[in-house]
Order: C-alpha cells, then structure tokens, then sequence
C-alpha cells in the first residue's frame, strides 16, 4: 500500500466533500468549536497494523485507511490533523478525557459503548471476531474454544461471547502485538480479534512466520458496525461525521480506499451499491439521540 496513492485518493475526497464548511451547523456543539478555536482536529486510530494502518519505518508515520479518513474530515473543517494512536484498553477513555475530539479506530457498536459515548449513525464497515489458532491443534469451531485460552485486547468486546458462549478462558493482553506473541509462544491456544486484521496477518506474511497458523472458520464472532465515534452529546460533531460518512459511501471513495488497504469481505462494496441507490444502514438507534 503506497502512501502516494493513499494521498490521491484522499484529495480525491476533498473533490467530493466540497462543500466542507458547510456540512457543520451554523451553531456548532463545544468540540467543534474547539476544533476551529485551535485549527486541528485530533483523531484517535487504531494501532498501526494492516489492513487498517500502516507504519513509515523511516519516519514513524501511521498511515493507511483510517489516517486517510481522518485526513477527509480535517480539509472539510479545514484544519490541520493530529493522529493519535490508541489502543483497546484506553481508547474510549482517551476521547471522554478530551485526548481527541473522535474516533476512527475500527471499533464496532455495542449497547454498552452507546451508553457511555456518541457515534455517527451511518457505519462505514461491519466487522466480527476472527479465530486465529495453530494447524492441526483440534480447533476448528468456536465450540472448540471450550475450555481453552482465547487471547484478546483489554477492553474487547469479544470476552463476553468467548467465556458464556463457548466456554473458552480469556486472557485479555494490552495490544494485538501482545496477543499474536502470546500465541506464537503456546501461553494461548488462540488469538482473537477483528477479522480483517487476522486475515492479513496470514495472507500477507513475507517472512513466512504464520505458515503454521490459520484462521479455520470464516465465521465472525459478534459481527458488528464499524462508526465513528463521538463524546456524549456532541449533536453537531456527530451530525459532521455523519454526512462525511455519507458522502464516502456515494462517492465510492470508501470503497476505493478499502481496496487499496486490502481489507477483506463484501461490506464496503454492497454498503456502497446501496448508498448511490439512497440506500444507507444504521447503526442501532442512540438514547435520546435527534
């Protein structure tokens, strides 16, 4: 994934949402005016891993799809961008404290993260759990996680449905990172995370130091929308994001973007078909939320 490209594509989003300024309100909620006080906007991704990002080795530069994003919804406000990289466990915390004003970090609804935090509606992908697990070792299911140690991040919605659904032991690790070393190591039976992130891992492996490990089913666990997320309350900064999500969707830019980075699955595409027919899923109604 070439960061030149990445970069065409996103001034290619810029075209599209011309009319930038004009998507926020009149009477903007505190973080947008925030935003236009100080002139950039902080964005919180996920961590620098494909297909959702990548890492310049020369610079230290995040790149890749979410930065591409993020990068969209600075020129509409036209301001300059922050990325910060967040992590499971501090994520949610980093956006209430005022760490950043949003987030883009692949991370999927669930009732429990709308109670405590505000989103754009319309998701821009839908994602599950993938299991990751060494050849031959018996797992096959994820009925065959019961009584076995499934490595997730801190914070993953994916404990619930390991430990009471499927009986699996779950170890909760600070990163990704952590968890695939875990179960390189033995100290894990199986690593699970988003799907796509887990797929890359095996089908792009340059140094051929996944070949013992495979996902062994395409069922995703907990399959869910991927939107971008908000403080409690900010109607107008979630109203913004909304529209931006609309626009990449009708444009195709969206799906343009997911090529490049490789990410798996037919969401984005059909998402895509439907939003140019006027067509848009919805992310489970917000309490309170117009």
């Amino acid at each position: 994934m070439k960061r030149s490209r990445l970069a065409r594509v996103a001034a290619a989003m810029v075209a599209v949402g011309g009319m930038a300024m004009a998507v926020a309100p009149a009477r903007a909620d505190a973080t947008l005016d925030k935003i236009k006080e100080r002139g950039k906007i902080a964005i919180g991704v996920d961590e620098a891993k494909p297909p959702y990002g990548s890492l310049d080795p020369k610079t230290g530069a995040i790149g890749g799809f979410q930065v591409a994003l993020a990068q969209d919804l600075a020129n509409r406000l036209g301001v300059d961008l922050e990325i910060v990289q967040v992590i499971a466990p501090t994520r949610v915390q980093f956006l209430q404290s005022g760490k950043v004003d949003l987030l883009i970090a692949n991370m999927q609804w669930t009732q429990e993260r709308s109670e405590a935090l505000s989103y754009a509606p319309t998701p821009y992908d839908k994602v599950g759990g993938g299991l990751l697990t060494a050849k031959g070792n018996g797992i096959t299911t994820w009925a065959d996680l019961k009584g076995k140690v499934a490595c997730i991040s801190q914070g993953s919605n994916f404990a619930k449905p390991l430990a009471e659904t499927y009986g699996a032991v779950v170890k909760g690790l600070r990163t990704v990172p952590d968890s695939l070393l875990a179960l390189k190591g033995g100290s894990c039976d199986a690593s699970v995370h988003n799907f796509p992130t887990l797929y890359d891992t095996v089908a792009n492996d340059p140094t051929g130091e996944w070949t013992a490990f495979h996902l062994p089913t395409q069922e995703q666990l907990l399959s869910a929308f991927s939107v971008v997320w908000t403080r409690k309350g900010q109607t107008d900064t979630r109203a913004f994001a909304d529209a931006a999500v609309r626009e990449w969707l009708q444009s195709g830019v969206l799906e343009r973007l997911a090529q490049e980075a490789r990410i798996p699955g037919d969401y984005i595409p059909s998402a895509t078909r439907a939003a140019r027919a006027g067509a848009f899923d919805q992310a489970p109604a917000e309490p309170g939320a117009s």
